[in-house]
């Protein structure tokens, strides 16, 4: 997601997302993760970002262990979609390929981690 964070304050979007999380809580309406209070408060209000610049779905399957790897060509933002974090893979020992791209941003595994 790529947010214009002075729209983003104008248009109050936190509490409108948090107003719908609120509903969550209570009623239990969706079954999609975080998504869905976006795709909410946005309907109709998006566009696509372009799949050779946004390399979804590193998250492949973590029940199954499928990794996927990068798309050919160059990309900027890297997105653990589906169910296999990386920073889940680490913990657990199974990591995937790409998952040793995020290791250095774990706070839990980082040499630059601040530890009490």
């Amino acid at each position: 997601m790529v947010v214009d964070l002075r729209r983003w304050r104008a248009g109050g979007y936190t509490r409108q997302i948090e107003e719908w999380m609120e509903l969550q809580k209570r009623m239990r309406i969706y079954e999609l993760g975080s998504l869905p209070p976006f795709l909410l408060v946005f309907a109709g209000r998006i566009a696509a970002v372009d799949r050779r610049w946004n390399q979804h779905g590193l998250g492949g399957d973590n029940f199954r262990g499928l990794c996927r790897e990068l798309h050919p060509g160059p990309v900027s933002l890297l997105h653990w979609s589906g169910k296999g974090k990386p920073w889940a893979r680490l913990d657990a020992n199974r990591p995937c390929p790409l998952d040793a791209l995020w290791a250095p941003y774990d706070l839990l595994l980082s040499p630059f981690a601040l530890h009490p």
